[in-house]
């Protein structure tokens, strides 16, 4: 375990913050012997303000819709010098992996780098002003989803990155949550020694955009996967591996613990659409084999 944490205290993210805490973690887990590429989001506006940054390892920042590319660029100048024990990893945001970046994610997992692409799993778009992304869930309001007289909030399902990943012939593809720091860092360890490119989801509770007490992050986290709304699985070569088992808690305890969701417990046909989140819950049950 390293006593001192790869990512340096005093940076500027909001008490309570899920990606920060994420970003300890993965530095944990990857090793000092680690190169960060970030896209523009939460975590680098935070802990890179110029010309302070809180990363302990090098820290490259790009663009929204490259890191991905950026990364591939690195592993590739690394080979060609021989340096081929420095693990490279992307750390970005749902609107970075799941919709602005989608396309160098495709490219350089198709290529086969050896490259590690994490997410950590706020989903909206937190930075910008809350706007829904591809991660969003059903039913939660943003800023562009609003929930109101003619909306219940965002009409889609969440995009299902790790089965788009699964399907680029990842070696490794995981889930994992900021309420189990040791199932997080241990995923990062075996993606990093993976070779060829690994996936990981990292699911980071935002009190800023979720709307809840900044103390209440790591409950939230809990509660997501206890509903089974947030499962928790590898997936090698492939096939489902091991799974965080539940004893299944109803939807309503986590939509209700968030303002996102509010609208759903006042508004008509409210629990309609609350039976609507927790038929997608018992199918992550049954599609993972969750229940203990």
């Amino acid at each position: 375990m390293i006593t001192e944490s790869l990512l340096a205290p005093g940076h500027r993210g909001c008490a309570g913050c899920g990606p920060a805490l994420a970003a300890k973690f993965i530095l944990e887990g990857a090793g000092k012997n680690s190169i960060v590429c970030g896209p523009t989001g939460c975590l680098e506006v935070f802990t890179t303000p110029y010309p302070e940054s809180a990363w302990r390892v090098p820290y490259i920042h790009s663009l929204f819709e490259n890191p991905a590319a950026v990364a591939s660029g690195i592993e590739t100048a690394l080979a060609a010098r021989g340096k081929t024990d420095t693990k490279v990893l992307v750390i970005a945001g749902d609107g970075s992996t799941f919709d602005i970046g989608i396309r160098s994610i495709s490219g350089a997992f198709e290529r086969g780098h050896d490259i590690t692409y994490i997410c950590y799993d706020n989903e909206a778009y937190m930075n910008t002003g809350i706007q829904r992304s591809g991660a969003t869930p059903y039913d939660a309001a943003t800023t562009t989803s609003p929930a109101g007289d003619v909306s219940y909030g965002n009409p889609r399902p969440k995009k299902d990155m790790p089965a788009i990943l699964v399907a680029h012939g990842s070696p490794y593809v995981a889930t994992t949550t900021i309420a189990y720091p040791k199932d997080t860092i241990r995923k990062v360890k075996t993606a990093t020694e993976t070779v060829g490119p690994a996936y990981i989801q990292i699911h980071t509770p935002c009190c800023t955009g979720w709307y809840f007490e900044s103390a209440e992050t790591i409950e939230l986290a809990r509660l997501a996967v206890e509903t089974a709304l947030y499962p928790i699985f590898e997936i090698v070569n492939g096939e489902i591996g091991k799974v965080r088992k539940i004893k299944q808690k109803p939807v309503e305890e986590y939509l209700g613990a968030q303002r996102r969701f509010k609208h759903l417990f006042t508004m008509d046909s409210g629990k309609d659409e609350i039976a609507k989140i927790q038929a997608i819950a018992d199918e992550n049950v049954r599609k993972y084999g969750l229940a203990r």
